[in-house]
């Protein structure tokens, strides 16, 4: 009987069609599935035979340079789909508004462009066009950054980084000159006072602000939006998940362990969970910014009276919500309410002085 069954089990086993999981038995599946993924998320094509003897290290450093590369690509293309986003459909020819793009692109990548220039192209091709002057204007941003850090360099090159800008330039004109350059090359109002307290992260930080704001406004403030939104949509998830934790953490108790802590503890998981979301999220739309609706492309074209506060780290938002977790579980003993002023009784005159007893007149008006 024994043998008559593993031989209807061995039957069996042939009859399986195990011809999907072939793949999964290839030597270079490791490598397929990579170079899949880079190309789902960053859109870049890798060969396997280029990364086919590649150690795990250089094959990060490589897929880090891909996706470099590929993000320098958006930077130069956001601006061009905004800016044919803001022109189109205003009535000119086309289709789109042409002698207003061209005034743009003049001034937004600092180009001689003339409307004869885009006279009978089609969308196609003026995008292409505005592309290449948008790639210019990225390599002179580049340019800008390297020449922000040899000027902070230099600045600081006989002190240390905690110095002010005042005392590290030794009162010999150099941030009146550092200004004047910053006023000139990057168009933006800057006075010596306002960088003369700044140490050197500070004062680098402020500068290449200032590039990007010149160079690359419409990717900035698409990315403050996107991350805003995503920001803003996680942490109301996060909180609705909270109060269902909260609502079955007491169930916990069956199995011998803490609910305060266990609430705690995965409160603390969920809050990582939700920044790794947020990344992945935020990471994916970055890369696929074509798939963004026009409604938001949009509203990065116009930016009212922006705020540059200082964002909140996320160590900094997981020690509050600690902070609260801790306020709101914890055995605090609630202080009764005591009245502490002088008694009245009922029947004693009222003490607002209408002769009344107190108990037919401010008593009865109080309850």
């Amino acid at each position: 009987m024994a043998e008559l069954l593993i031989g209807k089990a061995r039957e069996a086993i042939r009859r399986v069609d195990l011809s999907q999981g072939k793949d999964l038995l290839s030597s270079d599946y490791g490598l397929r599935s990579l170079a899949g993924w880079v190309k789902n998320k960053f859109g870049v094509t890798i060969q396997i035979d280029e990364i086919r003897n590649m150690e795990p290290d250089e094959l990060k450093n490589r897929v880090c340079q891909l996706a470099e590369s590929a993000y320098d690509g958006k930077e130069s293309e956001y601006p061009v789909m905004a800016g044919l986003y803001r022109f189109a459909g205003t009535g000119g020819q086309g289709g789109i508004d042409r002698p207003a793009l061209v005034s743009w692109a003049r001034e937004r990548f600092d180009v001689d462009l003339s409307l004869e220039d885009l006279k009978n192209k089609q969308r196609g091709e003026i995008r292409e066009l505005l592309v290449s002057h948008s790639c210019h204007a990225q390599q002179l941003a580049n340019e800008a950054l390297a020449a922000v850090k040899e000027k902070v360099d230099q600045l600081f090159a006989s002190t240390g980084g905690t110095t002010p800008a005042v005392r590290a330039s030794g009162g010999n004109g150099a941030l009146d000159s550092l200004t004047s350059w910053v006023n000139e090359k990057l168009k933006c109002e800057i006075t010596t006072e306002e960088i003369a307290k700044l140490k050197r992260d500070e004062l680098e930080q402020k500068l290449n602000n200032a590039v990007e704001d010149r160079y690359r406004p419409e990717m900035r403030r698409m990315e403050r939006a996107l991350l805003l939104q995503l920001v803003d949509t996680a942490w109301k998830d996060h909180l609705l998940v909270m109060d269902h934790l909260r609502a079955s953490v007491g169930l916990k108790g069956w199995a011998q362990m803490d609910p305060k802590v266990e609430y705690k503890r995965e409160g603390m998981r969920l809050f990582e969970q939700m920044w790794e979301a947020i990344d992945e999220r935020a990471t994916d739309l970055l890369f696929r910014m074509e798939q963004l609706d026009e409604e938001f492309v949009g509203s990065t074209w116009v930016e009212t009276s922006a705020r540059h506060d200082d964002a909140e780290s996320a160590s900094d938002i997981a020690q509050q919500q600690q902070e609260a977790i801790d306020a709101s579980q914890g055995d605090r003993r609630v202080d009764p309410i005591r009245n502490r002023g002088k008694r009245v009784g009922r029947n004693e005159p009222c003490p607002c002085g209408s002769g009344k007893k107190y108990k037919v007149c401010c008593m009865r008006k109080g309850s």
